[in-house]
């Protein structure tokens, strides 16, 4: 059975964020047996979602009709400003978290998961220019501004917009092994060393 993997967008949502993700765990389904992850989107509203740069992307679930996630990434983007203050979002992303084997963000969707309270007594990191906005919505984090992605085990945060591919080339060691992630960084031409930043 396939993992589900949601992804969560959001009007002003950094485009590389989520699509970078998308794209390694789509590929990285090619190099085995089975796919092993099921990778769909998810937004708030129905409908299209504006995001940076205003292209226009429909998700593929709603909150409320959402399957159940196995595994959970959250973007940034400009859009996280406002979406902070969204308690339904929020909550949601708390709910799915307590489900969900492993979660992640990349780049200011560090903050959603601060706001949701789930980076407390952990290591994060996020997009480089806004690392002091973290420190200060998440006093009780460790927040590593030299690291392309840190990971806690059950939480995974990556800086900013590419890094998020770092992290989900790790994601996908992590599940799947080296090779595959290997044969994904490879067929994707991303120059990936293999490394863990944790």
């Amino acid at each position: 059975m396939p993992r589900n993997l949601a992804i969560l967008i959001f009007d002003e949502v950094e485009v590389l964020d989520f699509c970078g993700p998308f794209e390694v765990f789509s590929v990285a389904n090619q190099f085995t047996d089975s796919p092993a992850f099921n990778v769909f989107t998810v937004a708030g509203k129905a409908g299209p979602i504006l995001t940076r740069g205003s292209l226009s992307v429909t998700p593929h679930h709603r909150l409320a009709d959402c399957p159940s996630p196995n595994l959970l990434l959250v973007p940034g983007g400009q859009g996280t400003r406002k979406e902070m203050h969204n308690p339904a979002l929020i909550d949601w992303i708390k709910q799915a978290s307590e489900m969900a084997e492993l979660f992640m963000s990349v780049c200011t969707g560090a903050m959603l998961l601060a706001k949701a309270g789930l980076l407390d007594g952990l290591k994060a990191t996020t997009h480089h220019g806004s690392i002091d906005v973290l420190r200060e919505m998440a006093p009780k984090t460790m927040v590593c501004a030299d690291r392309r992605f840190v990971d806690n085990g059950r939480v995974i945060c990556s800086a900013g917009i590419a890094a998020g591919i770092d992290m989900s080339l790790h994601v996908v060691t992590r599940f799947l092994g080296k090779e595959v992630a290997e044969k994904t960084a490879r067929h994707m031409e991303y120059p990936w060393d293999g490394r863990g930043n944790e």
